[in-house]
């Protein structure tokens, strides 16, 4: 029988029988690992399966083709702010994201810091352009960990590395101002954050959601596509009203 113990961010729950839950967790050494929670839509154990959620888990599987079944402690809830529109949509979008984009236990450390830190980030901070930027980060580390990263280190036309202000769908490199000249409607823009880190304004924080999100639409989320890029446009929707 093969056991592990370890620290965990709860990213999907669904219904499984008439009392269970199949639970996938996002781990810090084996990435994203799923297992069966006897009792998992019970009162009680409800308040501690919610995505965002951090635990500690142990699983146990007789063989490596059988499904573990699980045993979680809560270690700390970020339940409170589901009952706010704008941190539960971000902690809906990034948890959702996770459990769909990942292939299950291939380790991710990187990602695991990064999506413990968006979430610490929207429970911290006191509004929405405190975390917004952490989010769009985190998606375009996702990307670079599946393969799909963006090279913003220099124009796919001239070569050049500076004025870099958009980024081409087809080939996912960054073009400068002045090789975009007349192609603008056909590019994505690059938001400056990006490539020079540090804050950003709100136009700039829509421009980098709408970069990231393309590619993870073309390039990551091939199955339940449909399901999973919802839960980003309410999100994103979300922070268009909150700005407006």
């Amino acid at each position: 029988m093969s056991i592990l113990n370890t620290a965990a961010i709860v990213c999907a729950v669904r219904h499984h029988g008439e009392h269970g839950a199949i639970v996938r967790l996002l781990t810090p050494d084996n990435g994203l690992v799923a297992g069966y929670v006897r009792g998992g839509r019970s009162t009680r154990m409800r308040p501690v399966l919610m995505p965002g959620n951090a635990v500690q888990a142990e699983f146990r599987a007789r063989t490596d083709e059988q499904l573990a079944s699980l045993t979680v402690e809560l270690a700390h809830s970020r339940g409170p702010l589901l009952s706010e529109p704008l941190p539960a949509a971000a902690i809906d979008w990034a948890c959702a994201l996770t459990a769909a984009a990942l292939p299950e236990e291939n380790p991710y450390p990187a990602l695991y810091q990064a999506l413990d830190a968006v979430l610490s980030a929207v429970e911290a901070a006191p509004a929405a352009r405190g975390w917004a930027v952490a989010l769009v980060r985190y998606e375009q580390l996702v990307l670079i960990e599946l393969g799909f990263g963006l090279d913003l280190s220099h124009c796919v036309v001239t070569g050049a590395s500076d004025e870099l202000a958009f980024v081409s769908p087809r080939s996912a490199a960054a073009v400068s101002r002045a090789a975009a000249v007349g192609h603008e409607s056909r590019l994505l823009r690059l938001p400056p954050f990006l490539i020079a880190g540090g804050e950003a304004d709100w136009s700039d924080i829509i421009d980098g959601l709408a970069l990231t999100g393309f590619f993870i639409d073309r390039s990551v989320l091939t199955e339940r596509r449909h399901d999973v890029m919802a839960a980003r446009e309410r999100l994103v929707e979300r922070l268009k009203r909150a700005v407006a």
